[in-house]
């Protein structure tokens, strides 16, 4: 068999395995997927261990029994968010020893080690280092500066940072349900992987993952992550808004935003309405379509307006041709792309993860905007595993042309040697000459 990539999504409300290969046409197969309601989980941060282990488990043992042949789920990617998630820019500076030899591989891992050793803020810890453009000997916006030559190599990082406890949690629970990770991935980046295409994020984009407790969004600007951040309110809180104001529980509030949940009051009809059972045998309860729109369209509200700070805060709001891409399980209410372009102003399209994925999968639902964080993670480890390869690849051939250069090297030395010979030769002559 192909080689096999798994993501593990642990998300507030639901922890999903995906187990997926790469078809010979370089698009995802999705051999297997397995779920499980997440019961230790609150706004992206675990909040009790074993429920969170236990959870993790129902998930992969389902996804395990859908696959076929001798396979054993045990390395995965976990995809890691929560509102304890900050990023920052920085710049980083390599000065190299070797000026004659060509940047390899190794100088451009020097140069990201060191953004790992940067001071940060007590029980904080970095989680990723993305390089945005490469700077050589003052020449800015290279992308791929393997190969070329010059003394001073400088990036500029995207810095993601979060919580030691919080990501040390999300470890243990991973592993004490018998896995290993292989790595930790950024949840929006890996629901962008899923949902985008590379001219959008050439041309400028913003990703909007609403999940249960948390809305992710990551902007892209020439094919460069330049601005993650993450809300601290999700499709859950609509939940409670819709529990409180409709005076119903939580799962009959859950069930009628998923089946009858509207961004928008307007396009709802005043006479609509819709019954929910009494408990222990009280009276049915009436709950008028409008009303019930009106409660999820204010918050709703609250949550793009904080989409559109970040916009704005990211100094990119101009240059968004892509506009904006909401994902998530959130992204279901109907009319939601409405209400983003009234509030925004920029144009909006759900994002469903059908951008990678190949033709013969057979799990029902897994176009659904909701499996975007968990596919992405499947596609995040192949890119890592092409990523390896190509860079070994330039590894060696740069390797090989410095050795050429130290041949060279003694040639120019001889070049330029007589003139400075003899002058010396004439001191020389001088200082010998008889008083």
């Amino acid at each position: 068999m192909s080689q096999v990539i798994v993501g593990l999504d642990i998300g507030t409300t639901k922890i999903a395995c995906f187990v997926g290969k790469m078809n010979e046409h370089g698009k995802i197969e999705i051999l297997s997927m397995g779920k499980s309601d997440s019961l230790g989980v609150s706004r992206g941060v675990v909040s009790n261990i074993e429920k969170t282990i236990d959870s993790i488990e129902l998930a992969v043992k389902e996804a395990q029994s859908r696959v076929e042949g001798d396979l054993i789920i045990r390395v995965v990617n976990v995809g890691i968010a929560g509102q304890h998630i900050k990023s920052y820019q920085h710049r980083g500076i390599l000065t190299r020893r070797k000026t004659d030899d060509l940047i390899t591989i190794n100088d451009i891992n020097a140069l990201r080690d060191d953004m790992y050793r940067l001071s940060m803020e007590p029980g904080e810890e970095i989680i990723d280092a993305l390089p945005q453009e490469y700077i050589v000997d003052n020449e800015y916006g290279i992308k791929e500066p393997i190969g070329m030559a010059g003394s001073r190599l400088e990036a500029n990082f995207h810095i993601i940072t979060g919580h030691v406890s919080a990501v040390k949690n999300i470890n243990r629970c991973v592993e004490r349900a018998g896995l290993v990770i292989k790595d930790t991935i950024l949840e929006p980046l890996a629901s962008a992987e899923a949902v985008l295409n590379e001219d959008e994020k050439e041309s400028g984009v913003v990703l909007v993952d609403i999940g249960g407790g948390t809305t992710d969004i990551a902007i892209f600007h020439e094919g460069i992550i330049r601005h993650t951040a993450v809300i601290p309110f999700g499709g859950n809180i609509i939940s409670e808004d819709i529990k409180e104001g409709c005076s119903i529980m939580k799962k009959h509030a859950e069930a009628l935003k998923v089946k009858y949940g509207s961004a928008l009051a307007s396009e709802c009809q005043t006479n609509e309405v819709v019954c929910i059972p009494g408990v222990r045998g009280k009276e049915a309860k009436e709950i008028s379509l409008r009303n019930l729109a009106s409660i999820i369209q204010a918050r709703m509200e609250e949550i793009i307006e904080h989409v559109y700070y970040e916009i704005k805060n990211s100094g990119f709001e101009r240059k968004l041709s892509g506009g904006i891409v909401v994902t998530g399980g959130g992204s279901q209410l109907k009319h939601i792309t409405q209400l983003f372009e009234y509030i925004t102003g920029i144009d909006t399209r759900i994002g469903y993860p059908t951008e990678h994925l190949g033709s013969s999968n057979t799990i029902e639902n897994l176009t659904s905007p909701m499996y975007s964080t968990g596919i992405g993670l499947v596609l995040k480890g192949f890119q890592s595993i092409d990523l390896k390869n190509k860079l070994n690849t330039n590894e060696t051939v740069s390797e090989k042309e410095p050795a050429t250069n130290k041949k060279e090297k003694p040639v120019q030395k001889e070049s330029r040697g007589p003139f400075f010979k003899s002058i010396f030769e004439k001191l020389e002559g001088i200082l010998k000459e008889p008083e």
